[in-house]
Order: C-alpha cells, then structure tokens, then sequence
C-alpha cells in the first residue's frame, strides 16, 4: 500500500460510495483513520500485513453518525503502527507532513488525520486518543483536539489498543465545526458543568523542555487568564509522576498485548523497531502487575475527581514542547515521548475529558495549550474553547 503525495494523509484505497445525510455537518468533508471500519475497505491499522484484513461490512458507529449528520467521506488516513506511537513515523509508509511546519513530526498515532485537516485536503477527521494520538498531533500541527471522557463515544467496530485507555477523537481547524461535531458525537453533558475554577500542578509545567517553551507557555496562559481568572496551585496525586508513568505503562501494555499478541506471535510481523520494542515491553506484564497498577489508577482517579468536583478546570501544556524535528535521532525521539506521556496520561488514567486549543508558537511551530475537566464535561470543554479562541480573535 502506499499513501498520496504531497502530504502523505491519505492511503491508496479504493473509492467507495458512501451516502451522507441531512444535518450539522452538511457539506463538510471526513476522513477516517485506518483502525475504524469503514464499508467496502479493509482495516489495515497501520501494518503490511493487516492488508491481509477482510473488507469491512458495517460502517463504525461514530463515523457513521459524522456521516448521517452530513459529512462527505473522501479516505482513509495513515495511522502509526497498530495505533502504538506517538510521533506518526510509521516505519512501512512514507511519513504524513506536518503542514503547520513541514521540518516537523505531525504526532501519532492519528498521524494522517492531523495531517488532512492541517492541510486542508479534509474540514474534519478522525482519530483515537490511548495516550495522546488526538492532543499530541493537534498540538503539533495547530489544531483543535478533543480527547473524550473515556466511554462516551462508541468504540465498536474500531481496533483496540488498550481498551480502557481508548478513546474516540476528531480533528478540526475551526471551534465553530469542531463544536457541531461534538453535538453530532456527544450530545449534551449529564450535568451543567460550569468550569470557573482554574488549576495548576506546578510539576507539570516543569516537563516544558527548556525555558524558551515555558515563556511561549506563560504567553498562552495569560490569555487563558484573562478569561478564566488566575489558576490556584493544587495539591499533587500522593503517587509520583514516574509512579503514575508507570501504572500508565503498564496498564496500556497489558491490554495492548491481549488485543495484538496472538497475532503479532503467530509470525513476524515486521513491526518497526520503536512499536516492537513497545510490544515486547507488554508481552512480560502479568495479571498480578496490572491488578495491582489498576488499584493505583483508581486512587489517582479519585483524588482528581475531588479536586475538580464540578466545576474545577485542569489549565496545563499538552505537550511538552514544539513537535520533534522529523530527523530526530531514534533515542531523542523517544525520549521526548516519555517526557510527553507525563503530560498526557493524567486524561488517560483518569478518563476525565482534555480539549488542546492552538494558541501558541515556540520556535516557528505549533504549540497548544490544554484544559481537562470534570468526566463527562466535554461539550463544556469545547464551549469553553469556543470562548477563549473567539475571544483571542476579537483582540
């Protein structure tokens, strides 16, 4: 299989016709990552040998509300390999560009959807975010990324990674779009979440990579605040970062390795080396390990849902910097990673919803700003980003 030029989003299919309805999303262009089924085309998930995948018979559930809304479906889009990376350097494929700065990686996994929407070839995509495949390529690539409280979006006929980690995302450039898609998928919240209340944990914003992107950050924050009111310092999980990195870890591997690992050891797969390394980390975690990371994730879970309540706001970096150089040594890149999931598990773990708004630059690139709130406040997270990306549109 090989991917369109000159951006490298979309893979060499064939054209399917799929109808579009009436609604919200009436003349608006999708494009649907490779691990949701689409009718007529296979699900490769980014892995050669996954081409051998027989020919969806059912739309996915989600994509298919996008559809009946009124969404054209124009392709598929590249996806890091079986969903496990962030930097969207799938090792089999020519890279998708970033087209928000071309030198630069556009993230993972959801790495070609990113890149649609950044170019402009589609006015919405979608993705997945396990542990930050919508806010890491968003913030990279300067658009709007919602990871969704976890569960409130059906992930039926979509490949696992790490199913109580996974979550259904879209990409868009415009707050107005992105707000319909969110009426289409999401529906109204539970409760009247009114997110007045802004926070800090001064430990995350020590994971910014150098003093350059702190001073790009505080630039973001201060629009934030201008908005919100200034954020109060908050007390820290009593589990430590490197702790809580490796419940992460842990709690994704075991899982990704009961969705993948009877394929991946029926025979060679050819993974790349960085997603191998991955799975052969996952292939040694027993149930004791992830029994035990689960009770540790619980408590992180709970001592956040405390300190939000329902109208806390988690103010924070998406990621820890511009994304990575694309020739970034292998070692650099992954390091950067690990440095980058600090930042995006605290979502993850907890299921709590994350919205990254693209008010920043550092360095000429992209650099996004997060807001995660209360679980189930995702249509007040993107009301509230409405508000502030307006707002920065007025001045």
């Amino acid at each position: 299989m090989s991917t369109f030029s000159p951006l490298n989003a979309f893979l060499d299919l064939p054209s399917v016709n799929l109808s579009s309805g009436d609604g919200l999303l009436n003349g608006e262009t999708l494009a649907v990552k490779d691990i949701f089924d689409v009718t007529g085309l296979p699900t490769d998930c980014g892995n050669p040998q996954k081409a051998e995948s027989l020919v969806a018979e059912k739309t996915a559930p989600a994509v298919q509300k996008l559809l009946d809304a009124g969404a054209k479906f124009i392709g598929k889009t590249q996806t890091d390999e079986l969903a496990f990376s962030l930097m969207g350097q799938n090792a089999h494929y020519p890279y998708p560009v970033n087209p928000a700065a071309p030198d630069r990686v556009t993230g993972g996994s959801s790495s070609g959807s990113a890149s649609a929407v950044a170019g402009g070839l589609a006015s919405i995509a979608t993705g997945t975010d396990t542990g930050g495949s919508i806010r890491a390529p968003a913030s990279f690539c300067g658009l709007i990324g919602l990871r969704t409280s976890h569960g409130r979006i059906s992930l039926d006929g979509t490949m696992p990674l790490a199913p109580s980690l996974d979550t259904f995302g879209w990409f868009a450039r415009d707050i107005e779009l992105y707000e319909k898609v969110g009426n289409v998928l999401l529906g109204p919240d539970s409760n009247d979440f009114s997110l007045k209340r802004p926070l800090f944990i001064p430990l995350l914003e020590h994971l910014l990579v150098s003093e350059v992107e702190d001073a790009a950050y505080r630039q973001m924050y201060k629009v934030v605040a201008d908005h919100l009111g200034h954020a109060r310092s908050a007390r820290q999980s009593t589990a430590s970062m490197d702790d809580l990195y490796l419940c992460f870890r842990q709690i994704q591997g075991f899982e990704a390795w009961a969705a993948h690992g009877g394929w991946l050891s029926a025979k060679d797969r050819g993974l790349g080396r960085a997603v191998k390394e991955r799975f052969d980390y996952a292939a040694g975690i027993d149930l004791e390990t992830y029994e035990a990371q689960g009770k540790r994730r619980a408590l992180f879970t709970s001592e956040l849902a405390d300190l939000l309540q329902d109208d806390g706001i988690l103010v924070m970096p998406t990621v820890p910097g511009a994304a990575p150089l694309a020739a970034t040594p292998f070692d650099e890149l992954q390091a950067y990673r690990e440095q980058a999931l600090r930042l995006l598990m605290i979502s993850g773990l907890s299921g709590f919803p994350q919205i990254t708004l693209p008010l920043g630059q550092v360095h000429g690139a992209p650099f996004g700003f997060s807001l995660l709130g209360p679980k189930g406040s995702d249509m007040a997270l993107i009301r509230l980003g409405r508000n502030i990306l307006n707002s920065v549109k007025a001045t």
